[in-house]
């Protein structure tokens, strides 16, 4: 779709420059932040190198992905609003080409919150579904951040760039919400998984946006059978990367919650004695999970709360 080039002059505090400003603001000296919600205020980042052309930029929200392609930057992710200066603070100490393209791998403004930062030439690319969840968001309703929404979307597979510098975007299906992004470096054999593989624990489930605790695993495991040629990835918030088989672990873990919940839920037990069983029988591999309740959102109960309603409601 189209986007608006906003022009004139800032006419409240909260609005954003013009986009000749905002090109201008790609180079802007550190420190130099803008105002309204795509300002970048000063914040803790820190940039990692992850394979040659690829880093990876921690703090302030979800992990941001920086590929130096020929003609430009692509970050994955924005994090929180108010943060893109702070992102473009640290892509500048590896590189001085534009930022030319924005892949938002879900809809949650810790990760799509800084879109609005860059200017309405920068191309925003998502997922179908997330695009549809984002047109929903509070961030991006007025016409002075409206250009922080998707320019182009795709069903089940898509390819950006060419050449070398090709980037493979897939979708399975739902997990953390229902428009999740794997973000394949094809020549580098890393993947930025987003928040369907956040970290090792209980994924959030947002239901609201779509997720579902029932399908996760299934879905992490047609991506670990769909996707080839990966050793690296990017999670939605681990401050340091992971394996493939982390990964294809991952889709385990998730299946053998839904097998958990759909015992208990025939035996008539809680969620609670659900999560209970679960931590007695976890195998080996998952022993350093985190099963607190912070990860899974749901209490001592984790997910098992949401898994078993979802069961329950496809009854």
């Amino acid at each position: 779709m189209g986007r608006v080039y906003v022009l004139g002059v800032i006419v409240l505090a909260g609005a954003l420059a013009t986009a000749v400003a905002e090109l201008a603001a790609q180079d802007a000296p550190r420190g130099q932040g803008r105002g309204g919600r795509g300002g970048g205020a000063a914040q803790a980042l820190a940039i990692t190198k992850v394979a040659d052309n690829l880093f990876m930029v921690t703090g302030a929200g979800g992990n941001t992905a920086a590929y130096v392609a020929a003609n430009g930057v692509v970050l994955v992710d924005t994090k929180n609003p108010n943060t893109g200066q702070a992102i473009l603070d640290q892509v500048r100490t590896v590189t001085d080409k534009p930022v030319t393209h924005i892949i938002n791998t879900h809809t949650h403004a810790d990760h799509t919150g800084s879109n609005v930062f860059f200017p309405a030439t920068v191309e925003i690319v998502t997922h179908e579904n997330t695009a549809a969840n984002m047109k929903k968001m509070k961030n991006f309703a007025e016409a002075a951040t409206a250009h922080g929404l998707p320019d182009r979307t795709y069903g089940d597979r898509m390819t950006l760039l060419a050449g070398n510098d090709a980037i493979d975007l897939y979708y399975f299906g739902p997990t953390h919400t229902s428009g999740d992004t794997f973000v394949v470096f094809r020549n580098l054999r890393a993947m930025h998984s987003g928040d369907a593989f956040a970290q090792k624990g209980q994924p959030f489930i947002d239901t609201g946006n779509g997720g579902s605790g029932v399908q996760y695993g299934e879905t992490i495991g047609r991506a670990a059978a769909g996707i080839k040629n990966v050793t690296t990835v990017i999670t939605g918030h681990s401050p340091t990367t992971m394996t493939w088989q982390d990964f294809v672990d991952y889709g385990e873990f998730n299946r053998l919650m839904v097998q958990q919940a759909r015992e208990s839920l025939k035996a008539g037990q809680t969620p609670e004695q659900a999560m209970a069983a679960f931590t007695a029988s976890l195998p080996e591999t998952f022993k350093g999970y985190n099963l607190g309740p912070a990860l899974g959102r749901g209490g001592p109960a984790g997910n098992f709360t949401a898994i078993i309603e979802e069961l329950k409601t496809a009854r």
